[in-house]
């Protein structure tokens, strides 16, 4: 039996967020026999606390996953999981910084999944982004195994490190489920009976282009429904106070409820993608899966998701244009964004991806 815990996420069951989805589907019944998963739960997200999860033991650090926190939350963790583990597998670098130090008293297989290069987001001030870029350099240094999320990540890490990385995707097909018993209901409460519109969901912030996608429907007035946390950061209370009186723009509060997010994205005529950093994004992959054609901003990461193969937009002009295009010139766009999700984008695979890599454990 070969032992792997997993830090640097809230933990599972699985709210909100790609990594928790990552750990959620790579462990119980996508995994082998031979593997035990331990994960390092947020004891404050969990105030109802599982032993046991999915056959994974779950353990519980006093500490935010996010936040201020975070970096000791990882910490600790990575040095307790350490007792009992053949491999750490660690989501993101926040604790990485805490490497050189642990590579004194432990040669552990650590596998290190860098995410989005999170010191190139705007969120972040000067030294926010000094400090993850040198958790990065750590992580690239001091891992057995680094993983991107994407070419484009992957490129990066060759380019910057000199290092080959190990390239695995998100999975998205636990999106699908049946939703015959509440699909009349949730169109009928929503105003999407027999109406042509386009869906997008996403954390509300400057990066993901929220304000260039809802300029653009303001311009072009097609109806948009658009799912994100409006009221959390002064920006996303300036677009709601902006947008809001438009009739045809319906800025909704977070859903977490899958049955309804399918419901909205399996009726949707268009999936618009605004993500401008990280790698590949987890709700991209999931909109891959209802066939719907996908308008994405035009990065590197979401061209290597989609395969060169959806429509992109780098501006509200240009996501405008294409919205008055024909309907049946995006046919090719669904087939191939869910033919691609198939081939690419089941846990099933992901989870064969990383079990690949535990092997050659360290002591």
């Amino acid at each position: 039996m070969k032992e792997v815990s997993i830090i640097g996420t809230v933990g599972v069951p699985a709210n909100y967020g790609g990594f928790e989805s990552l750990v959620e589907n790579i462990i119980g019944y996508n995994s082998l026999d031979d593997i035990h998963y331990t994960v390092y739960c947020s004891a404050k997200s969990y105030p109802h606390r599982q032993s046991v999860y999915k056959n994974a033991d779950l353990k519980y650090v006093p500490l935010d996953a996010n936040g201020s926190q975070s970096i000791l939350y990882d910490i600790i963790s990575l040095i307790k999981a350490t007792k009992k583990s053949d491999v750490v597998l660690i989501l993101g670098v926040s604790g990485c910084c805490f490497l050189p130090i642990y590579r004194l008293f432990s040669k552990k297989r650590l596998i290190i999944n860098i995410d989005g290069l999170e010191h190139r987001r705007e969120k972040w001030g000067k030294y926010a982004k000094a400090f993850l870029k040198f958790s990065e350099k750590m992580a690239v240094k001091h891992a057995d195994v680094v993983v991107a999320d994407n070419k484009g990540i992957q490129d990066y890490v060759k380019k910057e490190y000199r290092t080959e990385t190990e390239l695995i995707a998100y999975g998205g097909d636990h999106v699908l489920c049946d939703i015959t018993d509440v699909e009349e209901e949730i169109l009928e409460k929503y105003g999407l009976k027999n109406i042509s519109y386009s869906f997008s969901l996403c954390r509300i912030e400057p990066e993901n282009n929220v304000h260039v996608i809802l300029e653009a429907f303001k311009a072009s007035g097609k109806k948009l429904f658009f799912v994100g946390n409006w009221n959390r950061s002064p920006y996303g209370k300036s677009l709601l106070e902006k947008y809001a009186k438009y009739g045809n723009i319906h800025l909704l509060s977070p859903i977490y409820d899958v049955k309804t997010l399918n419901v909205l994205r399996g009726h949707c005529s268009f999936y618009i993608h605004g993500h401008s950093a990280g790698g590949t994004n987890p709700s991209l992959v999931e909109a891959m899966f209802f066939g719907k054609p996908i308008l994405a901003f035009d990065v590197i990461y979401n061209r290597e998701t989609t395969e060169q193969k959806a429509d992109y937009f780098s501006s509200a002009e240009m996501l405008e244009t294409l919205l008055q295009k024909p309907y049946p010139t995006f046919k090719i766009n669904a087939e191939n964004m869910v033919e691609i999700a198939y081939k690419r984008y089941r846990w099933k695979v992901i989870a064969q991806q990383y079990e690949a890599l535990y092997s050659h454990s360290g002591d």
